[in-house]
């Protein structure tokens, strides 16, 4: 007989005792389950195949068969339905073969506690609920996948159908969006030169560090992520002087007075506010607020110690220290090239990690593999579709071109009137346009 889960659960139960039965008819009875009662394994077993039932509760003791035998049919014959063992404790030998030829799923000994025994039937009909939803989720999944597959055919071919037009377009917004790059750190780089107007010994200098950083963080094999952070960090990491006074723009810091210092100090905290409203400018303002700490905790402003120094931040202070060196920005002194290489290595170990210094070192020896084949030309002589080959520097060494700009007609315009308004010299390198204008 099916034995599907009714909506008034059916347990059956057998004892060859008919007080036992009573028992157990007036303890289920008020929990609306339907009762069937069979004083013998064979009894039940006609039960089983007459009703729906959901649960199976057996005595072991039972003349001709007994409950382990019959819940061993049970489990053979109907599999789905619940299978309990009423035993008493000498019992124990017969009820291990219960378990292991009936496989049931619970055995409670006699006599039982009226609690636990509703508990275990309660837990057993439970089972066969989750069992029964489970199979119905089982067959509902075969043949959703069947109806899956089927879409998913048609679906591939519609996918083939659009993948050109696709390519197409990704390969327009993967243009566009390095369009934005470009344009973003051209940005920085106009933005970084704003400083170094205010003195014309800070030209090209956040340049330098910037350039500097990134050859650092290349041979290190940070990745284009960190080149790129440390880059900009090494652009941007005097912004926090802009509200410096212009006599200590110019100062060296072994002059500066306590004063001074004190404002000085500050400039780390002020140029990570300033940065921290941009969301792609998080880990850059994270290495400008740090650039000016040490590995043995003597920096500021926050005296980080160790491995708690930004990686990035150590590879802009390595390159900020070489260059601020040459141009006196430390000391009264201006220190060759030579010198400013030993006071960076120096440091190795107590201001920056040694591996660092050693990745300075070698991006010193950096040369260009190829030298540009460009033309240098008057502002008179630049025509649309020119492609600049260097940076365009103003003679104050602020940026205003960077390489790679395709020249049109209103910028070779506006480049014409600015050599010929301010009467200067600007040095224009271009080559040959070798592909779209951009």
């Amino acid at each position: 007989m099916n034995s599907e889960l009714t909506e008034s659960p059916v347990v059956l139960f057998v004892d060859d005792e008919p007080s036992i039965l009573s028992a157990l008819r007036r303890l289920f009875r008020p929990q609306g389950y339907r009762v069937l009662l069979a004083d013998s394994g064979r009894a039940g077993l006609a039960m089983l195949e007459a009703e729906p039932v959901d649960l199976v509760v057996s005595d072991m003791r039972m003349p001709e068969m007994d409950g382990a035998s019959l819940l061993e049919q049970v489990r053979e014959r109907w599999p789905t339905v619940g299978r309990i063992l009423l035993t008493g404790y000498s019992d124990i030998g017969s009820t291990v073969a219960a378990i292991n030829r009936g496989q049931i799923h619970r055995y409670v000994a006699k006599p039982w506690d009226d609690r636990e025994l509703l508990m275990c039937v309660h837990d057993g009909l439970e089972r066969r609920r989750l069992e029964q939803e489970n199979r119905a989720l089982m067959q509902l999944t075969r043949k959703q996948n069947d109806e899956l597959q089927a879409f998913n055919a048609e679906l591939a071919e519609r996918v083939r159908a659009r993948t050109v037009e696709l390519e197409q377009v990704n390969a327009m917004l993967e243009a566009s969006f390095a369009q934005v790059q470009e344009n973003f750190l051209l940005s920085i780089n106009v933005f970084s030169g704003l400083l170094e107007l205010r003195g014309s010994d800070m030209a090209g200098y956040s340049r330098q560090v910037g350039g500097l950083a990134r050859r650092i963080a290349r041979h290190l094999d940070g990745g284009a992520m960190l080149e790129q952070d440390v880059y900009i960090a090494g652009l941007l990491h005097e912004v926090g002087k802009i509200g410096f006074p212009d006599a200590m723009l110019r100062k060296p810091l072994s002059t500066m007075s306590s004063e001074e210092l004190t404002l000085y100090r500050r400039h780390t905290l002020d140029g990570e506010a300033a940065l921290l409203p941009l969301g792609q400018l998080q880990r850059v303002a994270r290495y400008v607020r740090s650039h000016h700490e040490r590995i043995d905790g003597k920096g500021f402003p926050d005296g980080l110690r160790g491995e708690d120094v930004p990686f990035g931040a150590q590879i802009v202070s390595i390159a900020s220290d070489y260059h601020a060196a040459q141009a006196g920005r430390l000391s009264l002194k201006h220190y060759s090239a030579a010198e400013a290489q030993a006071l960076v290595v120096g440091g190795a170990g107590t201001r920056y990690e040694a591996s660092i210094v050693q990745a300075f070192e070698l991006a010193l020896d950096d040369e260009p593999t190829e030298k540009p084949q460009d033309r240098e030309l008057p502002a008179n002589d630049v025509a649309p579709g020119m492609v600049l080959s260097r940076d365009l520097l103003s003679p104050q060494g602020t940026l205003l071109l960077a390489a790679g700009f395709v020249f049109d007609e209103r910028v070779v315009r506006q480049l014409r009137e600015f050599a010929g308004r301010h009467g200067v010299k600007l040095s224009i390198h271009v080559r040959p346009q070798d592909g779209p204008a951009a």
